[in-house]
């Protein structure tokens, strides 16, 4: 599990009825796709009624009212299929912190788990493109020039466009430290590392 390629992982998307689940906020979509060996093979998408209703700043900020969730599966039985679907990947997310608190609280109200480990594309983007602008998902798809075609902050959008992102993020380090294949170790060493020394740890193990 652990020498698993960076390539090879399932990338996820929350929208959710507020910032944290620990103050009572649910999930409300899911979405997520999974590369292998670097390409998109397959997605997962979903609406889920979280059993109350969304405030107008999240019915605005996602496109997703109320209407939309009325009729939709409950997160209980959405989480459930999602947890078969990620089997034992790798995940990943942009802002992982916020995903990773979500998906655990929704997946220990149905007892699930998961059994591999999660990276960042926030903390690493951070780490490898240090002159961008800011490192929100927006700001870096327009940094490095990559089509979009859709909203942000729909959830299988979201995760289409981190794993275009990371695709990017693995190609950069590979072309500039001729480094064969990331692997998901040297993911989780780098997401460690201050921003001062990523340069020597890369050109050290090239």
């Amino acid at each position: 599990m652990l020498n698993r390629l960076a390539n090879t992982i399932v990338v996820l998307d929350f929208e959710t009825t507020g910032l944290s689940p620990a103050t009572g906020d649910r999930a409300i979509e899911i979405g997520a796709v999974r590369l292998q060996n670097g390409v998109v093979v397959d997605s997962f998408q979903q609406l889920m009624n979280p059993g109350q209703r969304v405030n107008s700043f999240i019915e605005q900020y996602t496109g997703i009212s109320n209407e939309m969730l009325a009729d939709a599966p409950s997160c209980e039985q959405v989480m459930n299929d999602f947890a078969d679907y990620i089997g034992d990947d790798n995940l990943l997310a942009h802002n992982a912190s916020f995903d990773k608190k979500f998906l655990d609280a929704e997946l220990q109200r149905v007892g699930r788990s998961y059994s591999g480990q999660f990276a960042c594309s926030l903390l690493v983007s951070r780490r490898v493109y240090q002159d961008a602008p800011n490192h929100r998902l927006g700001t870096l798809v327009k940094y490095k020039d990559i089509a979009s075609d859709g909203d942000f902050h729909r959830a299988l959008f979201d995760s289409q466009m981190t794993a275009k992102l990371w695709l990017e993020i693995l190609s950069d380090i590979e072309t500039k430290y001729q480094i064969e294949q990331v692997d998901f170790n040297l993911i989780k060493k780098l997401s460690s590392l201050s921003k001062a020394k990523v340069d020597g740890y890369l050109r050290s193990i090239s």
